[in-house]
């Protein structure tokens, strides 16, 4: 072991991950299915059959919406842009920036082998859900704390940041910039949050409370210099419901058809829970909700996502630099 390796903190940026080709669609789909962390099929013991019989029924389905946007998911260039990014924000050879993914490569087990291999000690894993959830944070993390079990690896984790002034700021700009054109019009914004099971929000679950929590204060940025723009008319709704049992509502579909439906003319999604575009934004946002708009005469927008915007890298530079002593 080098004496540089020794003074090196690793940073892992965790993530979903996402198909990287139409071939992958299923398997990913059955990593996804499988893991009770996100969504319990029945007892144990069959999980992985009924993921395997879910994942063939709509990998077909899956497989058309990819095509529609490129025939693969951006999320591991994004991700890779990120760690980039953020590498040379922290300025030095002090750091080196990892990402590992959950349910695709680079898998979390691949990724820890290569910070052991460089010799690295001492990690930050930084989960790029800003809200925590059982279901998302909750179960990268496990499975994080299951690969570096005995490898002498020494974590930090950081596991929200929901309400983290640099992230409320990367937001509201993004927002603000966004809505510029309709400032003149009428518009309704749409918080509009990735599903989840209710079941996990009655057991406890944060994720709600986060959410709410980060709409709040990004309204409350908002309302402030150098933006302001105030009496913001919003909704937050929930998207991406997958499986059979009941998600949160309502769902981002019915809240457009509500909006637009009674005459509202200017739409503003921010898709709020996810920091970088994925098929979340280019296919249910872009496509199919602008699609459901249109049909009742209404323009739809969204928002950029974060994905490597200056104040955005900057927000996770801070994290980092705050769980590095």
């Amino acid at each position: 072991m080098t004496d540089s390796a020794k003074d090196t903190t690793g940073v892992v940026l965790l993530n979903l991950g996402g198909p990287d080709s139409l071939q992958a669609v299923r398997p990913f789909l059955y990593n996804l299915f499988s893991d009770r962390d996100i969504i319990r099929l029945g007892p144990a013991f069959i999980q992985r059959y009924v993921a395997w019989l879910i994942s063939r029924l709509r990998s077909k389905k899956t497989e058309e919406m990819y095509r529609a946007i490129g025939s693969r998911s951006p999320i591991l260039d994004i991700t890779r842009a990120q760690a980039a990014a953020l590498e040379k924000a922290l300025n030095g050879s002090r750091f080196r920036v990892f990402i590992g993914m959950r349910y695709w490569h680079p898998y979390i087990k691949d990724t820890v082998r290569a910070v052991t291999g460089e010799g690295i000690r001492h990690v930050i894993a930084l989960s790029l859900y800003p809200h925590y959830s059982k279901a998302t944070t909750g179960s990268t993390i496990n499975e994080f704390r299951r690969q570096v079990k005995g490898t002498g690896l020494t974590v930090r984790y950081i596991d929200r940041w929901y309400d983290f002034p640099p992230y409320i700021e990367a937001l509201a700009e993004l927002i603000a910039k966004g809505t510029a054109a309709f400032r003149d019009n009428d518009f309704h914004i749409i918080y509009s949050a990735h599903g989840l099971p209710e079941s996990l929000i009655r057991s406890g679950d944060p994720y709600l409370d986060h959410i709410k929590g980060t709409v709040r204060e990004v309204n409350r940025r908002l309302s402030s210099a150098p933006y302001n723009i105030a009496d913001v008319k919003w909704d937050l709704s929930f998207q991406s419901r997958v499986g059979p049992v009941k998600w949160l509502r309502p769902s981002t579909e019915e809240t457009i058809e509500r909006l637009a439906g009674s005459g509202c003319k200017n739409l503003f999604v921010v898709p709020v829970s996810f920091v970088s575009d994925h098929i979340e934004t280019l296919y249910e946002i872009d496509i199919l909700y602008r699609a459901i708009a249109g049909k009742y005469g209404a323009h739809l927008k969204r928002c950029e996502a974060l994905n490597t915007s200056e104040k955005f890298i900057n927000a996770l530079k801070e994290l980092v630099m705050l769980n590095a002593a």
